[in-house]
């Protein structure tokens, strides 16, 4: 039976290994310790609040991760509030993938942008989570554009 239960430090060095494992399998080849870098966001934006992740847990152990980060722009028509939710580390472990983990962890993220006052959520899917976006009702935004410094 699968349980859901939201990302505490207790969990975070677990949390930080399977958010390396999602990069790299999706074809991330930078060789640097990014551990302590992440360590870092996460736990300074839990504590102020716009970080929160949903974790699938079953038999005690995390087979199921998500993110949504929270951002603030100028409003603009599509986001009268000028709040985003940026999601990100969507995984689920490939032994638990297709019994919809990843489904209810994106639900529950979803409202956690809800009730944070976001007006959208935007995200930048692997060619695996494609499938599971377009279904839920994300649509492509073919105006995204980055620069990289």
């Amino acid at each position: 039976m699968t349980k859901y239960e939201k990302l505490t430090e207790a969990e975070l060095a677990t949390f930080i290994d399977m958010r390396i494992r999602q990069l790299r399998e999706e074809g991330a080849t930078e060789d640097i310790d990014l551990k302590p870098a992440l360590y870092d966001y996460y736990t300074r934006h839990m504590a102020d609040g716009t970080f929160v992740s949903w974790l699938a847990i079953e038999d005690g152990k995390i087979v199921g991760t998500s993110g949504m980060s929270f951002v603030e722009k100028p409003p603009y028509f599509g986001c009268p509030t000028g709040r985003i939710g940026l999601l990100s580390s969507m995984f689920t472990d490939p032994n638990h993938r297709r019994m919809g983990i990843a489904r209810t962890l994106l639900d529950k993220v979803v409202e956690e942008a809800r009730k944070y006052g976001c007006g959208t959520v935007q995200i930048t899917a692997s060619d695996m989570g494609v499938l599971l976006y377009t279904d839920y009702g994300f649509v492509k935004n073919g105006n995204f554009m980055q620069y990289k410094l």
